[in-house]
């Protein structure tokens, strides 16, 4: 991503933490919880810009956390382990069902720069003018705009919860000129929310945007530790391929042996490695149809 650089730091376990008057939850008004999600914002703009980050992966990760959101909205089971499964050990012809859609949506939403024709790439039953129409309706502050981005789509498409949320935080992304878009406001919103107009959804999106936002914040510095510590152990590597294997597990919330530029017992021995020097974790519990992540 490209943002503007940090002046105070450009590692993030020197970045100070959120001040505890930003996560108190104490505010009530309109007014109080938009100052408080404004600081939250520009604290994650201020992680955004480390260059210790890896961003793909961090993207990744909160593409998976809203499409679990969005699940729960839609009244099904599926939580993050399932939808890592539909998602990674999905074969050439298969189809994902209708969880496995959402999380593909999420997912293709945040992995390359935002324009209308990435999002119409993520929500391809929209028409690019329908896409760049919602994105400018909004006006004013970002929350406000991905809040009136979100009730314009929800007003024209009341079951479109997931193209809704996803061109919200496209706006919202748009306003703070982030060049790619980072999922925000899904995981923080309750279904009831999405029910809400005018100032009662402006109210939801702020309070919304604190909660994941500072949960953004936690996450950006464990997966930079992490990604640090495995960038340490890559040189430890000798299996030819290696290199653009551990570039995968830096920008993939999840790797199966077999997704990895290496034959299949070499690729599983390889993971096997890395989870041997803490490099990675496996993410299923299971003996076989193993997924890895950082």
């Amino acid at each position: 991503m490209t943002y503007q650089a940090a002046t105070i730091s450009n590692h993030l376990n020197t970045l100070p933490q959120l001040p505890g008057w930003v996560t108190s939850g104490r505010a009530e008004t309109l007014e109080d919880v938009a100052f408080l999600s404004g600081a939250a914002l520009a604290h994650l703009h201020l992680v955004l810009a480390q260059g210790d980050l890896p961003h793909a992966l961090f993207r990744d990760r909160l593409a998976l956390r809203a499409a679990e959101a969005c699940v729960a909205f839609s009244g099904r089971p599926e939580r993050a382990a399932e939808l890592r499964d539909t998602v990674h050990l999905l074969r050439p012809g298969d189809l994902p069902g209708p969880a496995g859609k959402i999380c593909l949506a999420w997912l293709r939403a945040v992995e390359r720069p935002m324009s209308v024709k990435a999002l119409g790439r993520a929500l391809p039953t929209l028409e690019p003018g329908q896409i760049g129409a919602w994105l400018d309706t909004g006006k004013g502050a970002p929350v406000a705009r991905a809040a009136m981005a979100l009730e314009a789509v929800l007003r024209e498409a009341p079951r479109a919860e997931v193209p809704a949320l996803i061109l919200a935080d496209a706006a919202l992304a748009q306003a703070l000129c982030w060049d790619h878009l980072v999922p925000l406001l899904a995981a923080g919103l309750k279904r009831a929310d999405l029910r809400k107009h005018g100032d009662d959804l402006r109210l939801a999106c702020h309070r919304s945007l604190v909660s994941s936002a500072v949960e953004a914040v936690r996450q950006a510095a464990d997966l930079a530790r992490r990604a640090a510590h495995l960038k340490a152990v890559a040189p430890k590597l000798r299996a030819k391929g290696a290199g653009e294997a551990v570039e995968m597990f830096l920008t993939r919330d999840a790797v199966a042996p077999s997704a990895l530029p290496l034959p299949d017992r070499a690729a599983r021995r390889l993971c096997d490695r890395l989870v041997e020097l803490g490099a990675v974790r496996e993410l299923t519990g299971r003996d076989t149809f193993r997924l890895y992540g950082v």
